[in-house]
């Protein structure tokens, strides 16, 4: 897979045993240079290599990476090296795009933040206040730059590392609300304080923040599951939509440019992504509360 941030493209080999994808590694490379003479760094990351530095990202060709990328007239900043994963997901462009068009005077909360793109979106928007929380400060500098950038105001406790049950958890003690909340995990990560598993307890999840949201407000919800069928994840959120204090009010596609071309795309999916149209399912939910 190819990547491409600004004038740098990242060739991400996911190949197993790491060997199978080298010589297709080197034909994207060469091919790359040749046809895209204007970009001026070549990554690879190596998914599957026992050395960190690999995974974390090789230059092939060039010797700086880009810094920063602009997308909806909004400055992100990142770090394309950082870790195994690029540090601004592609895949969610259309969501930051539905961040910026639909919270404009709301207030928000963005869990497993990452790089914090979510929040930049909803900030740049209009967002009167917005609450990024993930794991690791690291990450969470990278969102701080990206404020930066667009001269947005940066507030500390606005920015919480520590580990989503306990955070959640504490917010809800302290009676907080927001008008919208982004959950966006990873596939599957386990501590002593709970799992995260994207195929079996994504409901769990999104149950855990339901009472974080105000009456009117919004869930936006990424599943990125290869193994979850769109139907099933479908399922899952009709399941918890039965009670009538949840409805599905959208469905965000992912863009062409990342799903594939219909006269490009080869081979099947792993799963059939319908009626969502990429293994990135998202899905915009609404919270409504008894009245009275």
């Amino acid at each position: 897979m190819v990547d491409l941030y600004a004038t740098t493209a990242v060739i991400h080999n996911y190949a197993d045993p790491v060997e199978h994808g080298v010589a297709a590694v080197d034909e994207a490379s060469r091919v790359l240079q040749t046809c895209l003479p204007w970009i001026r760094v070549v990554i690879l990351k190596t998914r599957n290599s026992p050395l960190a530095e690999e995974r974390r990202g090789r230059i092939l060709a060039g010797f700086i990476p880009d810094r920063a990328v602009r997308e909806h007239d909004v400055w992100y900043a990142v770090d394309l090296r950082m870790n195994r994963d690029a540090s601004l997901y592609l895949d969610t462009r259309n969501l930051r795009g539905w961040a910026l068009q639909h919270l404009r005077g709301k207030t928000v909360l963005n869990t497993f933040a990452y790089t914090g793109s979510l929040g930049v979106a909803a900030l740049a928007g209009g967002a009167t206040r917005v609450v990024q929380l993930d794991h690791n400060g690291l990450f969470l500098n990278l969102a701080e730059r990206s404020y930066e950038m667009n001269k947005l105001p940066v507030s500390k406790k606005d920015f919480i590392v520590g580990d989503f049950w306990d955070q959640v958890s504490r917010l809800k003690q302290n009676g907080r609300h927001f008008d919208c909340i982004f959950i966006d995990p990873p596939f599957f990560a386990v501590n002593q304080k709970g799992t995260v598993d994207m195929v079996n307890n994504s409901a769990r999840m999104i149950n855990k923040i339901r009472p974080l949201v105000n009456c009117g407000g919004h869930i936006a919800t990424i599943n990125n599951a290869l193994y979850v069928s769109g139907r099933e994840y479908m399922e899952t959120l009709d399941k918890l939509c039965a009670d009538g204090y949840l409805r599905i009010v959208e469905l965000i596609p992912v863009p062409n440019d990342s799903t594939g071309y219909p006269q490009t795309r080869t081979g099947t999916t792993i799963t059939d992504p319908a009626p969502f149209n990429h293994s990135t399912k998202i899905a915009i939910l609404e919270v409504l509360r008894r009245k009275g």
